[in-house]
């Protein structure tokens, strides 16, 4: 779908033969894939097949029983969900996870990852390089904002988007952790029309700006166009892989979403 020469790229991310077991119930096994950088990958296949567990084992909200997930040489095992954000890892959930009451542009500021207030000292002494920072941090906040069409929403509250505007919020948050790899769980699932196509057209534009990206979804003809490659899952495991025309004409494929 992309460029020919996305091919050729080096791979960011090694997932190794990840297991995870949930009371006796597989919900991976043995699951082996890999993401190139300035890449597309769909991850796709019915509820209950492993999508969104293998999502929280890369971003380190669960441990597997075994394997290996490499980024960037970093064993991504090792390390906590806020440290595996810091070496370029962000994700979006399902929920989403805003900040209902503050405003739009708050979420977006709590993004980032270093804030005036870590430091006890700017909270008493609003030195010039934290005035500085405060500055840059807002002008990207609204520079995100503007990517994902709703600057003029923010200092509204989270609340009062529409659903689909709050995963664009969700998605703009993303982006302030200014990750490289970007983990996107069902963005478009029960989003209106023009904000679905917004939505792709967002993702689509990513590897531009230096971004790879995994997504779970389920609308296989909506994701397809913007994709480099599908991944799907069942029970578990990785099935097929490959071009998304060739992983949606895979028979087991067709059997899962068909019948």
């Amino acid at each position: 779908m992309q460029d020919e020469t996305r091919a050729e790229n080096v791979i960011m991310l090694d997932v190794e033969q990840v297991s995870k077991d949930f009371g006796g119930v597989k919900a991976l096994s043995e699951a082996t894939c890999s993401i190139r950088e300035g890449e597309i990958v769909c991850l796709i296949g019915p509820n209950g097949s492993g999508k969104t567990t293998l999502f929280n084992i890369i971003t380190g909200f669960l441990k597997p029983d075994c394997g290996k997930i490499v980024f960037r040489g970093s064993d991504l095992l090792t390390l906590p969900p806020h440290h595996i954000s810091k070496i370029g890892i962000s994700r979006t959930f399902q929920n989403l996870r805003l900040i209902r009451r503050l405003s739009v542009l708050d979420n977006v500021l709590l993004a980032f990852d270093q804030q005036i207030g870590e430091h006890l000292s700017n909270l008493f002494m609003r030195t010039q390089a934290s005035l500085q920072m405060e500055q840059r941090n807002r002008d990207e906040a609204f520079s995100l904002l503007e990517q994902v069409e709703l600057a003029e929403k923010a200092h509204n509250a989270a609340e009062d988007l529409s659903y689909g505007q709050q995963k664009l919020l969700s998605i703009a948050c993303c982006l302030a952790t200014r990750a490289d790899l970007l983990l996107f769980d069902e963005p478009i699932a029960g989003v209106s029309p023009y904000l679905t196509d917004r939505i792709l057209s967002l993702i689509r534009d990513l590897p531009a700006e230096g971004k790879s990206v995994i997504m779970i979804e389920h609308n296989l003809d909506a994701a397809a166009p913007i994709c480099d490659r599908m991944i799907f899952m069942d029970s578990g495991r990785i099935v097929s892989e490959g071009t998304p025309e060739a992983v949606r004409n895979n028979a087991q494929v067709i059997k899962a979403y068909i019948q």
